[in-house]
This record gives C-alpha cells, structure tokens and sequence, in this order.
C-alpha cells in the first residue's frame, strides 16, 4: 500500500464511518479497485484508522462527552448516568458478537464485493423504511430501545451493512426523534470501535508486528491517521445536521445503487 492509496483509504473510512453507507464495505470496494487485499487484512493500518475515527468522534461531540463524564462522576443516579447506562446495554450484543462471533461471521460470509452488495441493499432497505415510516414520537431513549439498537450495532459487523445507518434507522422506527438518535448513534460506536482496535491489537502482539503490518509505510500510516480523522470529522459533523433534516432517502438510494453495482461486478 503506497501513500495515496492510504491516503484515499483514509478518506473512504473517515466520510463512511459516519455516513449509512457501511465503512467496512467501502473499503473492500477501495481495496479491490487498487488491486489491494481487503483493508481489514492490515491490523496495524485498521488500528489506525480505528484510532483516527474515535478521536474525531469526540472533537465534534466533546460537549456531550464532557456532559457525560461530569455527570457520572457526581456518582447519582442523574440524565447523564441514565444515558451512559443506555450506552452500556448497547455494548452488551456488539460485545458477545465481537468477541466471540465476529472472527467466525468472516470466515463464513467473507467480504467480496458479492456479500457487500447485498448488505448494501439491505442498509438502503433499513433507511428507506426509516424515512417512511411515522412512528409515534417518544421523548427519551428506553432501556429496551438501548438493547435493541445495540442488537442492530452487533448485526452491522456484516460487511456492507452500515453501523450508522442501522441504528440511526432502528432507532427511528423504534419511535424516537431525529436528533436523539444523530448524537445517541454516534456515542454508542465509540466504545465498539476501540473494542475492534484493542482486538486487533492483542492479534498484532499475537502474531508479531512484522506478520500483519504488511508492506505500508510509517508515512503511509500517518497519512491515512490524518485524513481519516479529518474527513470523520466532517462527515460526523455534516451527518448529525443530515439526521436532523430527516434525508436518509438519498442515502438509501445511493446505497442501492453502489449494492447493485457490486453485485454486477463482484
């Protein structure tokens, strides 16, 4: 992998990680139209992405972060500890798959671009029902809402179904508002995306850094940080304000377009 190829990594995995357009999937196009190995197969490139994708994650939320932190360690059982409970129920399904299924759903369904098409229409399948739909309004986020968007998280480690996308859209046929969700969705990947980094992480010790770093540069890891974290701060920024205006359509169609394509091509 050389530095432009990393560095248009970078981009695809900054904008997509936000977007409901699935990440994983984009990837696996990119890596396939540079005549690469899946993306995913660099541990020591993933991890830095990873890494990249949380810390713009917090520059654009550090308010609700600090919220959060604040609030729980007033130790009471106050907004902010209901919500950040909230948060750890939707770890509890992306856990169990990630720790224990993840490795075997891979090895099962694999990632070319065949699996990744279909899971791209289904994620524009997800949206657009999401956009049609007129639940009835609830005020807050439930515990049982909590659980079942955790549920969706743990489903997205599907190639080409997007994490984003699927809970925003579970959350929203559940019945709750726009903005809830924007904030709610994109707190809730943090702690799977460090997870995923931190497993990564233990196979790199495992192995050894010479047998998963593959042939990319210390530039080229740098590069892909960079624009990784810049584009995911774009992207979480201008997908928060998207969610807000209700526009999953166009996303939706954008992701059935792509799905077909890769099926066509796979």
């Amino acid at each position: 992998m050389d530095t432009l190829q990393a560095f248009i990594l970078g981009i695809i995995q900054g904008l997509t990680e936000y977007l409901p357009v699935s990440s994983s999937g984009h990837l696996t196009i990119g890596s396939h139209l540079f005549g690469l190995d899946d993306g995913s197969s660099n541990l020591m490139f993933t991890i830095v992405l990873h890494v990249a994708t949380v810390l713009s994650t917090l520059v654009i939320l550090w308010k609700e972060v600090v919220w959060l932190v604040k609030g729980c360690l007033k130790f009471q059982w106050n907004d902010e500890m209901k919500y950040m409970v909230n948060i750890l129920i939707t770890m509890i399904p992306i856990g169990i798959v990630g720790v224990f299924f993840k490795d075997k759903v891979e090895e099962v369904f694999g990632s070319g671009l065949m699996i990744v098409g279909i899971m791209l229409l289904l994620t524009a399948a997800l949206l657009a029902f999401a956009y049609f739909a007129k639940p009835r309004q609830k005020e807050e986020i439930s515990k049982l809402d909590a659980f079942i968007i955790g549920l969706s998280q743990a489903c997205a480690v599907m190639p080409g179904l997007s994490r984003s996308g699927t809970t925003i859209a579970t959350g929203l046929l559940l019945g709750n508002k726009k903005e809830s969700m924007a904030r709610f969705s994109f707190l809730i990947v943090i702690p799977p995306i460090l997870g995923e980094a931190l497993l990564d992480c233990l196979k790199m010790v495992k192995n050894g850094y010479a047998s998963v770093a593959g042939d990319i540069s210390p530039v080229a890891l740098i590069v892909g940080f960079v624009t990784a974290f810049v584009f995911g701060c774009l992207a979480c920024k201008w997908m928060i304000n998207i969610v807000k205006k209700g526009k999953l359509i166009y996303f939706a169609i954008y992701c059935a377009i792509v799905g077909v394509l890769c099926m066509v091509f796979s």
